[in-house]
């Protein structure tokens, strides 16, 4: 039986992973990391409340649990965040990082980063897994760094870039753009989107099995997992009131210029997605796609 250990259990992706993994057909033991309580409606698989910038904590869990995966969903995703809180923003998108490659050297564990668009950019548009990481935030810059632990670390690893996910979990601390556009609409408020940022959001769901089939198919090596268009943030938020049947009417397009964010985003981060399909076998489907399998999930 593999043993799969999740950090971050209690954030979108986490759950998501732990709820596909507890389903699947084959066998799997799943364990929990995060830090406080089990936020989950689910108490069937095995959760530890331990903080992952804690070297000591961590390695003892770790050893104690003897994981063959482990993938790591923890980070701080909030890009302006990582701009007010750079040390917070450090331990857990890169020592963090360090401290687990380092224990799964120890114990021969398989290693799963999930990394981000943002390592890029934007200038290209359409990025491949060779392309060259040009970050443009301190949040770029810290996973970009987390990617180059685990790529110098010497442990077998897979790392998966993704874009914009979204979905739904349980209890969960942040929200995310199809949710927020959704919430914000139904409650007949105005919103100003950003019309020169282009995107590839990613269904949470497809993040997960792109886990499951990495460890499935054992590979290892970087890949990247999103939708199959390249949209603008105001074609997204359009296409979220056109399956909800919201009013479009309240969306306003705005530059960047315009918003004055803390941190700088790159303009358009789309991914090649053919090494994906090949080696994974998965098909990426479209964001609008992605977000009608989404709307059945709530019904």
């Amino acid at each position: 039986m593999k043993k799969i250990l999740i950090t971050g259990s209690n954030g979108l992706l986490g759950q998501t992973l732990v709820n596909l993994f507890m389903k699947a057909p084959e066998n799997y033991s799943v364990f929990g990391l995060s830090k406080g309580d089990n936020r989950m409606n689910r108490n069937d698989f095995v959760y530890y409340d331990v903080d992952i910038t804690d070297y000591n904590q961590l390695k003892q869990c770790v050893s104690f649990i003897q994981p063959s995966f482990i993938i790591n969903t923890a980070a701080m995703t909030n890009v302006d965040t990582c701009e007010d809180k750079p040390n917070e923003c450090n331990d857990l998108n890169i020592e963090a990082v360090k401290y687990l490659t380092q224990i799964c050297a120890k114990l021969n564990i398989h290693f799963i980063q999930i990394s981000t668009d943002f390592i890029f950019d934007g200038i290209k548009g359409i990025y491949k897994e060779t392309d060259l990481p040009n970050p443009l935030s301190l949040y770029g810059h810290s996973k970009l760094k987390a990617e180059n632990i685990v790529k110098s670390s010497g442990i077998n690893f897979s790392i998966l870039r993704t874009i914009l996910v979204y979905g739904k979990g349980v209890n969960l601390k942040r929200n995310n753009i199809v949710l927020w556009v959704k919430d914000m609409l139904e409650n007949n408020k105005e919103i100003s989107i950003v019309d020169d940022q282009h995107r590839m959001p990613t269904y949470v769901e497809d993040l997960a099995l792109v886990c499951k089939l990495s460890i499935d198919k054992n590979i290892r090596g970087i890949y990247h997992v999103s939708s199959n268009e390249l949209l603008s943030i105001f074609e997204i938020a359009n296409q979220i009131a056109t399956v909800f049947g919201l009013d479009k009417k309240l969306i306003k397009p705005i530059s960047t210029k315009t918003l004055n964010q803390k941190a700088v985003r790159p303009l358009k981060t789309g991914f090649d997605l053919s090494k994906t399909t090949r080696d994974l076998e998965f098909h990426s489907t479209s964001f609008l796609e992605g977000l009608k399998r989404f709307k059945q999930t709530l019904t």
